[in-house]
């Protein structure tokens, strides 16, 4: 199994100099999670949901994007893609020869390929032993800002019962967010210490006032914005099958109940997609 069988070969790209509205326009309509930058035709970086998320202000796609990414090129094998994955933590690998950019290959498409693949193994030791989760009333804004801190895509949400109740991720944010315009003041004072009704400190105050926008999360409980229907596996489930719900239900983590339906973990497909890099080892 190679790249170039999985991986995207109409890739949505963006050019610089571009705008970033665009680009979250295009994250809003696709539900991707990023989307290569060239220039003059060339790779030059990457722009993803959580750098929009996290440079909320920047405007500028050469600001905005990671430049120079990691790359793969198209006969490399599915289990040498994982492993860059894994090692670089990374979601996507732009597929490039000779400069050219062929194709997009991402976590997702290495999912797809585990569910064909049968691997009876269980997913015990993959799925990741720090999950936390919050309450359904936390507000979007706290929500962004705690996977910014956090490095999570996905949080599970629970009730005042401690129920699962559903789950947020990045794209579920970014689908609620808007470009907000303001206007801020900025004050170029000389920092002079003579009194403030003479004429030189009235001279060398200088205020200029000058338009941002930046995208903005609406201040509602996460309850509004999160995925209800949440499918769970339990924690013997296996390789393969886990993939296939992943695949199907076209989301980036499943929830590990145990035999109560309690929540005791995340699988997240970056984790899931080690049981290739055992593979190649």
């Amino acid at each position: 199994m190679n790249v170039k069988d999985f991986m995207t070969s109409d890739v949505v790209s963006v050019e610089i100099p571009g705008n970033r509205d665009d680009v979250l326009k295009i994250l809003k309509r696709t539900g991707i999670s990023g989307v290569p930058v060239l220039k003059d035709g060339r790779l030059v970086g990457i722009i993803t949901r959580k750098d929009l998320l996290r440079k909320a202000e920047e405007t500028q796609l050469g600001l905005l994007m990671t430049p120079d990414p990691v790359t793969i090129g198209p006969d490399a094998t599915i289990q040498e893609a994982a492993t860059m994955m894994v090692t670089h933590s990374v979601r996507r690998l732009p597929v490039v020869e000779d400069g050219s950019l062929l194709g997009l290959l991402s976590v997702a498409d290495l999912i797809a390929a585990l569910a064909q693949m049968k691997i009876k193994d269980e997913i015990k030791g993959l799925y990741t032993s720090q999950t936390f989760a919050i309450w359904e009333e936390t507000p979007l804004p706290l929500v962004g800002r705690i996977m910014e801190i956090s490095g999570f895509e996905a949080i599970p949400i629970l009730d005042a019962e401690s129920t699962l109740q559903g789950i947020i991720s990045e794209r579920d944010l970014i689908r609620h967010s808007s470009i907000e315009d303001m206007v801020e003041v900025s004050d170029f004072s000389n920092g002079t210490d003579d009194d403030e009704w003479t004429w030189e400190s009235i001279r060398d105050m200088h205020t200029i006032s000058y338009g941002i926008s930046k995208i903005q999360l609406p201040n509602r409980p996460v309850r509004t914005a999160m995925v209800k229907n949440v499918i769970s596996v339990p924690m013997n489930a296996e390789v393969s099958e886990c993939a296939l719900k992943m695949k199907r239900a076209r989301v980036d983590q499943l929830p590990v109940v145990n035999g109560d339906k309690k929540l005791v973990a995340m699988l997240f497909d970056r984790d899931l997609i080690r049981a290739l890099c055992r593979g190649s080892s």
